[in-house]
């Protein structure tokens, strides 16, 4: 097969979903990775482990494609495996808290001695650095941090949480595409170095329309539920159908036209106060109720139709089931089904990093806990049967 990280062997230290995502993206990409857990799991594995079960499908979707080998870094011995497995690896990427490696004796300076081509990826809430560094860090605490829950919900309700875990994926993409520039340079100079990517940092940029807000107004930006988070810019709303609503987004001056061309309502064509998005946003209220007049007498799938028709931005709001089942991506071969040992058929992603030329990798589902100790221990690093026994009844792996 030719795929772009080919060749590329990644020890992943991975936990629960940022660190694991930016892996996987790299496994889809054709590198070797070696998810490494403790003897008792990660944690988004012990989740389900305490109830009896073997994984969850957050793991199946997050570490497929990937080898699965159990290591003690408490343990002398288990120290000793790190630094043989990263004297052979290219890439190393844990997400725990900041200086959590160096404290078990095996950070980066250690590694790097061991191994100076060893690229060391750090992902962490705050950075490994600053006044916040220790802080400790998950999604929806980010979420709260970087202002995102200050914008989020009802303009009448309590700051919101966004429904999925934004930062957390925000993380891993940035760690993936910190590692892969981090490869490049080191074709130019030989040598790995320390990537780091902080998740408050990741998001910054997601509220720009917020901060556009605050420059113009002088007032910090007020939760705007669904619509436009600078309030700038109308119709942007979900808007009520007979049987559900519909996300419906004017974005150019073009689009305005076509939309009461759509609804039968020309007759507004010229009035004053739909004439910009400045004078919309003016008369929001106004505007929505125009757009809603139209939709609440109509189905989801006829107003979508319709504006797809009418190139006019617009989407059917959907639950979770339906997308899982989309067709499109199914088309694609973004989702694919899988049977998995522990879950049976499950709907799993593959990489939305598409480059054309280069082999997709075939859906392998994620490993149980140490399945794939024999072979790392034994016989990538060459330790055979004997010593795999030896390793376990120490309490190394």
């Amino acid at each position: 097969m030719t795929t772009p990280l080919a060749g590329i062997t990644v020890l992943d230290f991975g936990q629960i979903y940022q660190g694991p995502y930016a892996t996987m993206l790299m496994a889809k990409a054709g590198a070797t990775v070696i998810k490494i857990e403790p003897p008792r799991g990660e944690p988004l594995r012990r989740r389900v482990m305490a109830t009896g079960g073997d994984t969850t499908l957050p793991m199946a979707m997050l570490n497929a494609n990937k080898k699965g080998v159990t290591l003690n870094l408490k343990s002398d011995r288990g120290k000793e495996l790190l630094k043989l497995m990263a004297a052979r690896a290219d890439v190393l990427l844990e997400n725990f808290s900041p200086g959590t490696m160096d404290d078990l004796g095996v950070g980066y300076d250690v590694l790097k001695a061991v191994n100076p081509r060893l690229i060391y990826a750090t992902g962490t809430g705050f950075g490994i650095s600053g006044p916040d560094r220790d802080n400790l860090a998950m999604d929806f605490t980010i979420q709260a941090a970087s202002g995102i829950m200050s914008i989020t919900g009802d303009p009448s309700g309590p700051p919101m949480k966004a429904g999925p875990t934004l930062v957390d994926f925000m993380g891993g993409i940035h760690l993936y595409a910190g590692v892969v520039t981090a490869l490049f340079q080191r074709m130019a100079t030989g040598e790995g170095q320390l990537v780091e990517v902080a998740m408050q940092e990741t998001v910054y940029p997601t509220l720009a329309s917020s901060y556009d807000y605050f420059r113009r107004t002088g007032k910090a930006p007020p939760r705007a539920g669904n619509r436009q988070a600078g309030l700038s810019a109308s119709p942007y709303n979900a808007f009520q159908t007979s049987d559900g609503h519909v996300a419906i987004h004017v974005v150019t001056e073009e689009h305005w036209p076509k939309l009461l061309a759509a609804m039968g309502r020309e007759d507004l064509l010229g009035d004053p106060r739909f004439n910009s998005h400045p004078e919309r946003a003016k008369h929001m209220d106004e505007t929505e109720a125009v757009v809603t007049a139209w939709t609440s007498t109509r189905t989801k799938a006829d107003v979508v139709a319709t504006l797809k028709k009418a190139r006019v931005p617009c989407a059917p709001v959907r639950n979770a089931i339906e997308v899982m089942n989309d067709a499109h991506m199914h088309a694609r071969g973004m989702l694919q089904h899988v049977n998995h040992p522990s879950l049976g058929d499950v709907i799993l992603p593959n990489s939305p990093l598409r480059l054309h030329g280069a082999d997709r990798t075939e859906a392998v589902p994620s490993a149980f806990l140490g399945q794939h100790n024999q072979e790392i221990y034994g016989e990538w690093l060459g330790l055979g049967e004997d010593g795999v026994a030896a390793l376990q009844r120490d309490g190394a792996i």
